[in-house]
């Protein structure tokens, strides 16, 4: 255990050295206005859905209410057996001809590669119905916040690359969220240090999965090797699957490094499982796909100068095992050196080498924690990345147990000889935007959701009264439905709208607020879950609003928009006349 430990840290300092040296071409942004005269490729983006209701609605709403980008359209897959989503998907679609409902033919799950495979089977129906050419197919999930200029960025670099990849990060979350926080230290580290050095010394770029742009010839190059499927339906980590192919293939690829844009890295943002159960689940459908499934379908059959990435993807399913281990032997070292200012007894008497292999590896590991301290906090800041080293033994932790459950189901499904099922992990979509750059003003989006026409909004905004806020005049003059302009308000701020399920509404959280503030605010707060407490409001959550109902609770304020007809009736069921 000891050498296989002083061997993969060495391996891990040789990435990290690599990344300390300083690069010898600076990357080739495009400038703004080059972005903007760029030609405009025809980009399908395509969303697998199993039961997400809760967020398919918002992350069509908000990703697609004010992109700067004309030629694109939007394929959602969903099940027969799954009407909550259908009916979710619909209604969006019912509102922005952009987007599309793919029906698979068959109930769900089966599995991601499975429903992205008939979501492409409905584009091209599409591209025949209507005789035009998505030039470009781009990947996301049902919880993925869009960076506003993810679409140009993808336009502009497939001019030249076959697969483009855009950042992946972790929305921040406080250090109380230590699971979604190890997320966050993962993920920086990846992106800003593995993935970066991993292009640069010629391997291949395993996809992330979202934000991942696939130029159309190259993807009809792929599915010509596997009977016209595009992605594997068998695979349970299709985009590892399909980076790989896709490189053996010799097709080109690049990640964009993380980039600052306007206020904002450019990245797809999205929350990671918060808790210990959600965390293992998803990391063993990681293990058992790229590790496991990897493995059996590829072996070592690469090329000489992919054997190490293979090595580098593969070697978590030793080293997950012997990290718990090494970390309880170093807490208990550390307990008895500090107790009885003597190293452990196991170690009196161990040969030279063993000694030695052991320092060696000790520093190694803080040379890696100090690595990738500095590129979490290079993220999310220094106040937080300052707990990455304590983050680490609990990652190891769950780490351990989703490899020992994927060997585990890995052997099941072969001994029984059945396919391995979609191990879908359960999403939140963020209550408050994650991008500062500016939103498009709520008349227009009137306009792009053909709620009014253009004349109609510049008639009104000279019409407009002194102190009036335009979505008010325009309900007023019966411009707009108060329903329509609800939802453009919704869609502007990125918030869920309407009132709750009743059995979501909790009384005992409706006084989790100070009631003078709650009056205040106007806000009524109904449910609490998971660190978070969900709180209605009937106006759009101003900056000031948020940073105060924020210090009034150490819990994530999630907010929902109501009509105010519909707070007023909550307010009248739920709150004390005194607190209304």
């Amino acid at each position: 255990m000891i050498l296989w430990m002083l061997v993969s840290g060495l391996d891990d300092l040789f990435i990290s050295l690599m990344y300390l040296v300083p690069a010898s071409k600076r990357f080739e942004w495009p400038t703004p206005r080059e972005l903007k005269q760029a030609h405009q490729r025809r980009i399908a983006v395509v969303v697998p859905c199993w039961r997400e209701h809760r967020v398919i609605g918002e992350m069509l709403d908000r990703n697609f209410s004010d992109v700067p980008y004309a030629n694109y359209d939007v394929f959602v897959g969903v099940y027969p057996n799954d009407q909550e989503t259908l009916d979710v998907v619909s209604e969006v679609a019912s509102r922005n001809p952009r987007i599309h409902v793919a029906l698979c033919p068959h109930n769900g799950p089966t599995s991601k590669g499975d429903c992205l495979n008939w979501v492409y089977r409905r584009l091209e129906m599409i591209e025949i119905r209507d005789g035009v050419r998505f030039e470009v197919v781009v990947t996301h999930d049902a919880e993925d916040v869009m960076h506003p200029e993810e679409l140009p960025m993808i336009n502009w670099f497939s001019a030249a690359y076959d697969m483009v990849q855009i950042p992946v990060l972790p929305m921040p979350t406080g250090l109380h969220q230590f699971t979604h926080g190890l997320y966050c230290d993962e993920f920086a580290e990846y992106q800003s240090k593995d993935i970066p050095v991993r292009q640069q010394l010629g391997g291949f770029l395993p996809s992330n999965g979202v934000g991942t742009g696939f130029g159309r010839v190259a993807l009809e190059r792929l599915a010509a090797t596997r009977e016209g499927r595009i992605f594997d339906p068998a695979c349970l980590t299709e985009d590892y699957e399909n980076g790989f192919r896709l490189h053996a293939l010799g097709c080109t690829q690049i990640f964009l490094p993380l980039h600052r844009r306007g206020k904002g890295l450019l990245a797809t943002r999205e929350y990671f499982p918060k808790r210990w159960k959600p965390a293992v689940r998803q990391r063993t459908r990681w293990v058992t796909g790229i590790v496991l499934q990897g493995w059996q379908h590829h072996g070592w059959r690469v090329p000489w100068r992919q054997v190490y990435w293979f090595w580098r993807d593969r070697k978590g399913l030793v080293g997950n095992l012997f990290a718990p281990v090494a970390n309880a032997g170093f807490a208990y070292g550390a307990v008895e050196y500090l107790v009885r200012g003597q190293v452990v007894d196991a170690l009196q008497g161990a040969p030279p080498w063993m000694l030695r292999s052991l320092a060696v590896t000790m520093g190694i590991s803080a040379v890696q924690a100090a690595i990738r301290m500095h590129c979490c906090a290079q993220v999310y800041g220094w106040a937080f990345a300052v707990g990455g080293p304590v983050r680490m033994f609990w990652g190891n932790l769950v780490n351990s147990a989703a490899t020992v459950q994927a060997m585990g189901q890995f052997v099941s499904a072969k001994m029984k000889r059945r396919t391995l099922a979609w191990l879908k992990t359960d999403h939140d979509y963020p209550g408050v935007p994650a991008f500062d750059g500016k939103r498009m003003r709520v008349g227009e989006l009137l306009v792009r959701m053909r709620c009014m026409s253009r004349a109609d909004l510049e008639q009104a905004l000279t019409s407009l009264p002194a102190g009036m806020r335009i979505g008010e005049h325009l309900v007023q003059s019966g411009s707009v439905s108060e329903e329509s302009l609800y939802y453009a308000l919704s869609s502007q701020a990125g918030i869920p709208l309407g009132r709750p399920p009743v059995d979501e509404v909790h009384r005992a959280a409706t006084r989790a607020l100070p009631a003078d503030q709650a009056r205040r605010w106007k806000v009524m707060p109904y449910r609490i879950s998971v660190g978070e407490l969900h709180v209605v409001t009937s106006d759009v959550p101003s900056e000031t609003m948020t940073r105060e109902l924020a210090g009034l609770s150490k819990l994530e304020i999630r907010f929902r928009l109501v009509r105010p007809s519909e707070f007023e009736a909550m307010a009248e069921e739920y709150l004390p006349s005194g607190r209304r």
